[in-house]
């Protein structure tokens, strides 16, 4: 009860009727069918196929169908969709915010988004969840369809991981894609229930409820697909069986994209042989004669093909997205707070041409006191989905001493790691307020070190000059630089001014 004895508004999940408690409900419905010959004859042939997703009493009476806001449920966490920056404005996301109250904004900004499929955390404040785990659903484009489907069971996924990592007891989810990504309701249905299914079977032993909340224009399709994930008897397992889509996805539930997957037989080599004589010698002789031994192919004379120059340009491309692959896993994998605590490296607004425009502040990286290999791996991670389109680097070299200067060798290996879509989409940039030493040091990295950078190098003198690529309110300005751009290069604002 709320105070003065107001009822609460808020909804606990442990009230609410689970899918299995619509059971005696939906076996009424069977009895009163009256199956035809035809259909008796489908029946039985059902009879002898395996549904991909049997009847499970234990599963069922852990999902729950909620018609009704997500944000007045009262359960361990409850699931906000939004978008990558975390500020999107749908009805759930509002919702939400109204009742979690003004510090959920001021929460979000640490955050500093979130990608598309990831999953963030945050308290709940006012709200009666304890937890809010935001995620974000993908942009849907027919000719983008599987990597959109990936990326939205990545979304269901990575929420169920959550709270299982956290021993969360129940989870509220909203319907994550938003109309507003153009993302098919009951495309996005199929994945969604299939993937928390899938979870519970896996990994779901502590998780005792997991609610999804839907709307009156999402719960009809709910409804017509629930059946087929979470059947609610025999007899529901076998009519809805023909109703599932081809693709089921894998033991996770992910979509699977038949062209990559790897079809290895049992016994590489003449699979014609069942004399049951194989000695080891006849075994060892097929190791590396396969095709699938030779897919990979030696890494050493790999090594020593690229460094004779040797190594076709498909090639040489194909080992350098493996290794950023690697570092690309790793970076994801650590924790590199520290990292983005010294605020070095941030998104901000973007330039004249639409362009997103990323600060490097080089005062703010202590060279000599942090692991430059984590520092990579930040960069690495901040910058991935960045460069996915073209952007500008805007750096700072204002009152950078001598244990903030990066080493030309740091840059090169940098250089050397990332993806060619950082190379490719960078379209500028602006060094400001460079110094002799730092322009001399960028003219010999730029001429003999890498290719291709030298015409996008533009050094900035004062705020004035980069004021014309970039409008001052599309770029956060750290306030020393602000303060020594006024003191050192007023003269010029002066001049400028008593010429107009």
């Amino acid at each position: 009860m709320d105070p003065l004895g107001a009822r609460s508004q808020f909804v606990d999940v442990q009230n609410l009727s689970t899918w299995d408690q619509l059971q005696g409900v939906q076996d009424e419905v069977d009895g009163e069918n009256h199956l035809t010959e035809e259909d008796d004859l489908l029946t039985n042939q059902l009879n002898s196929l395996e549904s991909p997703f049997p009847f499970s009493q234990d599963i069922n009476s852990k999902i729950v169908l909620f018609n009704g806001d997500v944000a007045l449920l009262n359960c361990t966490a409850i699931v906000n969709t939004s978008n990558e920056t975390l500020t999107d404005k749908n009805p759930v996301s509002e919702s939400i915010h109204r009742y979690a109250g003004p510090e959920l904004r001021d929460e979000l900004l640490k955050l500093k988004g979130c990608r598309t499929g990831e999953a963030k955390m945050t308290e709940g404040f006012n709200l009666a969840a304890r937890f809010i785990v935001h995620t974000v659903g993908p942009k849907y484009k027919a000719k983008y369809r599987t990597a959109a489907e990936s990326s939205l069971h990545s979304c269901y996924r990575n929420v169920m991981q959550l709270a299982k990592e956290h021993a969360m007891a129940s989870v509220g989810f909203c319907v994550v894609s938003t109309v507003k990504r153009a993302y098919p309701l009951e495309d996005a249905t199929h994945i969604a229930l299939r993937t928390v299914r899938r979870f519970l079977e896996n990994h779901g032993e502590n998780i005792e409820t997991v609610v999804f909340a839907v709307s009156d224009v999402e719960e009809p399709v709910y409804r017509k697909l629930m059946p087929l994930y979470y059947p609610r008897s025999k007899k529901e397992e076998r009519t809805t069986l023909p109703l599932l889509p081809a693709d089921i996805g894998n033991a996770e539930g992910e979509p699977v994209v038949p062209e990559r997957q790897i079809r290895i037989a049992e016994k590489p080599g003449n699979l014609e042989d069942d004399s049951g004589d194989d000695s080891l010698e006849s075994d060892l002789g097929l190791v590396g004669s396969h095709a699938f031994a030779r897919m990979e192919g030696d890494v050493d004379k790999q090594r020593k093909l690229i460094l004779q120059g040797q190594m076709s340009e498909a090639a040489q491309q194909k080992q350098h997205q493996r290794n950023y692959n690697r570092w690309l896993c790793r970076a994801r994998a650590e924790d590199l707070s520290d990292i983005a605590a010294l605020k070095a490296l941030y998104q901000t607004g973007v330039d004249l041409y639409g362009r997103t425009v990323m600060v490097v502040v080089g005062r703010n990286i202590p060279v000599t006191l942090i692991d430059m290999e984590k520092a990579l791996l930040y960069f690495i991670h901040v910058m991935d989905h960045i460069t996915v389109k073209e952007y500008v680097m805007v750096y700072f070299h204002t009152l950078t001493g001598e244990h903030n200067h990066l080493d030309t060798d740091f840059l090169k290996k940098l250089y050397d790691i990332v993806d060619a879509k950082f190379k490719k989409n960078l379209r500028a940039f602006y060094f400001v307020h460079p110094t002799f030493r730092s322009k001399v040091s960028t003219w010999f990295f730029t001429t003999f070190s890498v290719s291709g950078l030298k015409e996008k190098v533009h050094h900035i003198e004062n705020l004035q000059q980069l004021f014309t690529c970039i409008l001052p309110e599309q770029i956060d300005i750290p306030p020393f630089v602000l303060e020594y751009d006024t003191r050192v290069n007023s003269p010029y604002y002066t001049a400028q001014s008593s010429g107009l």
